[in-house]
């Protein structure tokens, strides 16, 4: 009896991690019905974060009523979750509050957008008795470098400024789950590098890095220490800064804490191989993207990993890499938009599995 462990991102604005590893699961059992398989959900940090952490680590879902980048009432989710060591945990993905997907092209403000909403989810969080955060820092509409959040810690505790309410976070402990190593200042810091992404132009990026480096500055100032060029303070406009300087927050690639937590080293133990996998393959797959960190552990193991994908580019390169084998789900030349549909997705993502066994079966 075969074992497989499946470990696919989500097919972003198409399929979810857990989707696309149910779809996996059918077109192996279609070919071979004892397989064992372990299908675990995953997500580096960024979009789908929250829905993969929680369905990995058994978690519960909490909305909360917070404000977006705009300061517009909504409401957002955050995970629970308590791992084997008995510390409850909230999995905090900024998107869900501060997502640029929740501003319409024609309101975003760069200048305006606010990470206010993160700050109201860590305050509820902790007021459920959570000790520990693990944040995701991908998909802000913000490049205010924490300071709306910060600002809603400091409204919700009562204080005047952040020293007054410092003590509340004395044993909170944060994790940033992030792949992103871009300072907070300069050309490859937060505003020069993903500002433009959310709407601002030439003269708006200027402004946004000199803001960056005098925040950084008046807090080094403060503090006596300075988190700035941390790799990562860039991350989410800054956000991944204020949380290293005024939360002590560490940050860890968000795939490889995911493995950690969901014991991944041990599942693969008597494994025949990985399947990873995403919407689009290509050779920025290996600069450090999620497939590229569950190749790493499936090798260090001994474990072949099979990839499949919506769309692929530069295979040479991801087999030279290490991937046994590359699998793209689509026929050639197939329409974008019949691709990004969800059940034509599931279908052929089955279908290329089932295929895929079958034919190493007859070997």
């Amino acid at each position: 009896m075969e074992k497989f462990v499946l470990a696919i991102d989500s097919f972003k604005g198409c399929l979810t991690s857990l989707e696309a590893e149910q779809a996996a699961e059918r077109g192996i059992r279609s070919a071979d019905s004892r397989a064992e398989i372990i299908s675990i959900p995953v997500s580096d940090g960024g979009e789908g974060m929250l829905k993969a952490f929680c369905a990995a680590l058994g978690g519960t879902v909490k909305h909360v009523s917070c404000h977006d980048p705009m300061m517009r009432p909504i409401t957002a989710a955050y995970g629970v979750i308590t791992p084997g060591d008995g510390c409850q945990t909230a999995v905090i993905e900024v998107a869900q509050a501060v997502g640029l997907s929740l501003v319409d092209p024609m309101e975003r403000n760069i200048l305006k957008a606010t990470s206010y909403g993160v700050g109201e989810l860590i305050c509820d969080a902790m007021q459920q008795g959570c000790t520990r955060l693990i944040v995701g820092l991908g998909g802000s509409a913000t490049s205010d470098c924490g300071v709306g959040m910060l600002r809603a810690l400091i409204d919700h505790f009562g204080g005047e400024d952040f020293d007054d309410i410092r003590g509340h976070f004395a044993d909170l402990h944060i994790t940033l789950a992030c792949d992103v190593q871009n300072p907070l200042c300069g050309a490859n810091g937060a505003a020069h590098v993903f500002a433009p992404q959310k709407g601002a132009d030439a003269q708006q990026v200027r402004l946004l890095d000199r803001r960056a480096q005098r925040f950084a500055a008046l807090s080094a100032q403060h503090f006596g220490y300075d988190r700035s060029s941390q790799p990562g303070a860039g991350a989410a406009g800054g956000l991944g800064y204020a949380l290293m300087q005024y939360l002590g927050a560490e940050r860890q690639s968000g795939i490889e804490l995911l493995l950690d937590l969901t014991s991944f080293d041990q599942c693969l133990i008597g494994a025949s191989c990985v399947v990873t996998g995403e919407g689009r393959a290509d050779r920025q797959t290996l600069m450090g993207k999620l497939p590229y960190g569950i190749l790493q552990r499936a090798r260090r193991k001994g474990v072949r990993t099979i990839l499949i994908a919506g769309q692929i580019a530069d295979k040479k390169q991801l087999l030279e890499a290490g991937f046994d084998t590359v699998l793209c789900i689509n026929p050639e030349n197939t329409d974008i938009a019949q691709a990004m549909d969800p059940l034509t997705a599931v279908a052929r993502i089955e279908e290329t599995l089932r295929k895929w066994l079958c034919q190493i079966q007859s070997l």
